[in-house]
C-alpha cells in the first residue's frame, strides 16, 4: 500500500473520537441517574444558553456530560460519513464543539446554523466538506437561536421559526465573512471564526437593542466536582502514552514542533505526526488543568470548556512553548489591574487567551506576554458589544489583539536595528 493511501486510510478513522464521545456520556452515570440526566438535559435543551451560562450548574454534571459527548458524537458521525478527514483542524473544531458543549452549544442551538452553512454551499455549488470548519466553529453563535426561542417572552412555535431562520442566515454569513476576516489579523489569532462571530453578534445585539431587547451577559455557574481533575489527569495521560507508542516509543520530532510559530493554518499532525501531535495535546492538557487547580478554581463547564479547546489545538497552533508566554503576560495583567486574578471569569480568559500562540511562537517570548497582556485588558470590553451571544467571546477579542500587535511586531522586526536574521 502506498503512503499516500496509508495516509487518506488512517485520517478517516473517527475510533479514537467515537470511543472518546462514548465514554463521555457514560461517565455521566456516575454523577446523576438516567432519570436526572434526561430531565437536566431537557433544562440545557430549554436555556437561553448565553455567556456563561455553565450547563452543570443548569442541568447538573451528568446532563452536561451527555450533551457534550452525544454533541460530539454525532458531529463526530456526519463527518465520518460524509468521508471527511480527520485533519487537525477538524480535531480542534470537534474538541471546541465538546469544550463549548458544556456551557453554551446544545443540539437545539447547533442545528439551524450548520443548515444555513449547507445551504450556503449549495447555493455556491461547492462540496459542504469545503465548509466544515465554519458549520463546528460557527456553532459559536448557538445562543442566539437559544435566546430568540427561550430567552424572550414569545410563543414557543413562534419563537422556533423565527429562531430557527436567524440561525440558518448566521449560517450562511459564517463562510462569507470568515475567509475576509482571516486576513484582518493574518492567522495570528487562531479562532478566526470567533472574531467572525464576533462581529455578526454585534450586529444581532445592535438590533436587538433597537426593539427593546438587548441581551445582557450573565454569570450561571457551578462549583463544579474534585472527582472531574482525576478523570482529566487520567485521559490526559493516556492521550500521552497513546501518543508515545504511536511516535514509535520516543519522543523525536517534539522538540521540532516546538519551534513552530503555530501561526494558523498549521497541521501539526500532517506536519510532524499524529503521535508527537498527541503528546504536545497532552501536556498541554496538563499543564492547564494544573494551573486551574493552583488557581483553586472549580473544574466547571466554562473552565473544562477552555481546558479541551487547548487540547483540541494542541494539533493545530498551539505548543507548550508559545503558549506559556500568553500565560505569563495575562497573569501579569490580573495582578495589576483591579480585577480578581482568582475568579472564574479570569482563569476562563487566561485559557482562551492562548488563542493568541502564534505571536509568541512567530515574535518571541516578549510579544507574547505583550499580547496575553493586551488580549486582558480588552477581552470584557469586547464582550458588551455582543452581550454574549457570541460564545467565542476570547476569538473576538483575539482577533483586534493580533491586527493591532502584528503590524507592530513586524515593524520593529524590520527595522534597522535587527540584521538580517532578525537578530538584534
Amino acid at each position: 500500500m502506498s503512503r499516500e493511501k496509508i495516509y487518506v486510510r488512517n485520517h478517516y478513522r473517527y475510533d479514537a473520537i467515537f470511543i472518546f464521545s462514548i465514554l463521555v456520556i457514560f461517565v455521566g452515570l456516575f454523577f446523576n441517574s438516567p432519570k436526572e440526566i434526561y430531565q437536566g438535559y431537557i433544562k440545557i435543551l430549554t436555556s437561553p444558553s448565553h455567556l456563561l451560562t455553565d450547563y452543570m450548574a443548569v442541568g447538573g454534571i451528568g446532563a452536561t456530560f451527555f450533551n457534550a459527548g452525544s454533541l460530539m458524537l454525532l458531529a463526530s458521525f456526519v463527518l465520518w460519513k460524509r468521508k471527511q478527514l480527520l485533519t487537525g483542524p477538524i480535531i480542534a473544531a470537534l474538541f471546541t464543539l465538546f469544550g463549548f458543549s458544556l456551557f453554551g452549544k446544545n443540539l437545539f442551538n447547533t442545528i439551524p446554523i450548520t443548515m444555513g452553512v449547507y445551504l450556503y454551499s449549495k447555493i455556491q455549488g461547492v462540496r459542504f466538506d469545503t465548509y466544515t470548519m465554519n458549520s463546528l466553529f460557527g456553532t459559536a453563535l448557538g445562543p442566539v437561536v437559544s435566546y430568540l426561542c427561550f430567552g424572550i417572552d414569545i410563543p414557543f412555535v413562534q419563537g422556533l421559526i423565527i429562531s430557527y431562520a436567524v440561525g440558518i442566515l448566521i449560517g450562511m454569513l459564517i463562510p462569507a465573512l470568515s475567509s475576509s476576516f482571516l486576513r484582518f489579523h493574518q492567522g495570528y489569532s487562531l479562532y478566526n471564526i470567533g472574531f467572525t462571530c464576533g462581529v455578526i453578534g454585534l450586529f444581532i445585539q445592535g438590533t436587538f437593542k433597537s426593539f427593546s431587547l438587548e441581551v445582557k451577559n450573565v454569570s450561571v455557574l457551578s462549583e463544579g466536582n474534585i472527582t472531574i481533575s482525576i478523570l482529566m489527569y487520567v485521559f490526559f495521560i493516556c492521550v500521552l502514552l497513546i501518543g508515545y507508542y504511536l511516535n514509535g516509543m520516543k519522543f523525536d520530532g517534539l522538540l521540532e514542533l516546538f519551534k513552530s510559530s503555530g501561526r494558523a493554518p498549521s497541521d501539526f499532525g500532517n506536519i510532524y505526526g499524529r503521535g508527537v501531535s498527541m503528546i504536545n495535546m497532552a501536556l498541554l492538557g496538563m499543564i492547564y488543568t494544573t494551573y486551574v487547580m493552583i488557581m483553586k478554581q472549580p473544574l466547571n463547564g466554562p473552565i473544562l470548556g477552555g481546558i479541551f479547546t487547548i487540547f483540541g489545538f494542541g494539533i493545530f497552533g498551539k505548543h507548550v512553548r508559545n503558549v506559556l508566554p500568553i500565560l505569563i503576560g495575562a497573569l501579569i495583567a490580573y495582578f495589576l489591574n483591579i480585577y480578581d486574578p482568582h475568579s472564574v471569569s479570569a482563569t476562563v480568559t487566561v485559557l482562551f487567551a492562548t488563542n493568541l500562540a502564534p505571536i509568541a511562537g512567530e515574535y518571541g517570548i516578549l510579544a507574547g506576554m505583550f499580547a496575553g497582556f493586551g488580549h486582558v485588558s480588552i477581552v470584557s470590553s469586547v464582550g458588551l458589544l455582543h452581550g454574549g451571544l457570541n460564545l467565542y467571546n476570547n476569538g473576538f477579542s483575539g482577533g483586534f489583539v493580533a491586527a493591532t500587535l502584528v503590524p507592530v511586531c513586524e515593524s520593529i522586526k524590520n527595522s534597522r536595528f535587527f540584521d538580517d536574521k532578525g537578530e538584534n
